[in-house]
């Protein structure tokens, strides 16, 4: 299998098995031990410090044939060649999976999209909207490849104008095209805030991801599956989406009362279908409002946008167990 994610997201690499009884299931990327289950637990005497902490299989799927290993907060070191190696009193199977990772980011100055290791070379280009000049859309475009005659493409996008009012496309035209965008959001502490996420329509039989980053590890706050209409949701009684909303693509996330200290920081709401995924990044600053007579406070917020769009393979199973205990 082929398997591409966004950094720092999580991802699962697709192992299945024919189930007959106990079964032994080592991971590994080359020789590297990534996790092993056996004696009908997980074992992590042998696991490589790369991914201490980082990874878990689907435990409540392993006796229907699931061997499928969720691999947290992604980084560029994971990208490679996986093999899941299953055995069972039937016989043994060895599957592998080539991970390939993509990097997106925004700051207030720049704008950056990048592709990894992605045959044949592809063609970048840049568009906002409202749109801007030709000249005000140069782009510093770097393309290098491998001894595998693999392209790895960084572009470099300075910002345009105001930025909350410009939303930002980077299209990269090849076998696959992706999209991000980042939003930036300033609001009252105390007054209810949505924090809008919308599927594209093409987008049918999808799960919604919704993670939240204070300032360092991201941390999984919802999830949701089209299939099991099942809502997991971590943060119940302070963030909720609209339930009868979610089945029609809409994600949006209500924070009821937000904090400054408990609920700023960076939102990212993720929407993944059987070969799409379709990202949201926004990062939320509360502040304290000055005002004391909430009949004469008038609130405001901006955002801003960059977006790209993007097709992956990706797989749905049931929620992880180390996700659960979280």
């Amino acid at each position: 299998a082929n398997v591409t994610c966004i950094i720092p997201d999580d991802c699962i690499l697709p192992c299945s098995f024919r189930p007959t009884g106990t079964v032994v299931i080592h991971w590994y990327k080359q020789q590297i031990p990534v996790h092993s289950y056996y004696y009908n637990k997980d074992q992590f005497g042998l696991q490589n410090k790369h991914f201490s902490g980082r990874t878990c299989l689907f435990n409540s799927q392993i006796p229907y044939g699931n061997a499928s290993l969720l691999l947290r907060r992604l980084k560029v070191q994971d990208k490679g060649r996986y093999k899941c190696y299953t055995s069972t009193r039937k016989g043994n199977q060895e599957i592998f999976v080539n991970l390939e990772v993509k990097v997106m980011e925004m700051t207030d100055e720049a704008v950056t999209c990048s592709s990894h290791n992605i045959y044949p070379v592809p063609q970048v280009t840049w568009a906002t909207d409202p749109p801007s000049a030709r000249e005000a859309l140069e782009n510093s475009t770097i393309k290098t490849s491998d001894h595998k005659g693999l392209f790895t493409v960084v572009s470099t996008l300075r910002t345009v104008g105001n930025l909350s009012n410009m939303t930002y496309f980077c299209s990269f035209i090849s076998a696959d095209k992706t999209q991000v965008w980042t939003a930036d959001i300033t609001h009252e502490e105390g007054h209810a805030l949505s924090i809008a996420c919308i599927a594209p329509p093409s987008l049918q039989n999808f799960s919604l991801t919704w993670t939240f980053t204070p300032s360092s590890e991201p941390t999984v706050i919802l999830r949701y599956d089209t299939k099991t209409r099942h809502t997991f949701n971590l943060w119940e009684g302070k963030a909720t989406p609209d339930q009868d909303l979610l089945p029609l693509g809409d994600g949006s996330l209500l924070l009821h009362k937000p904090d400054i200290e408990e609920h700023s920081g960076t939102y990212i709401c993720s929407f993944s279908g059987l070969q799409s995924k379709h990202v949201v990044q926004t990062r939320v600053n509360i502040t304290v409002s000055s005002i004391v007579d909430e009949s004469s406070v008038q609130r405001s917020w901006w955002s801003t946008a960059a977006s790209v769009a993007f097709v992956l393979f990706t797989i749905i199973v049931a929620l992880p167990q180390c996700v659960r205990q979280r």
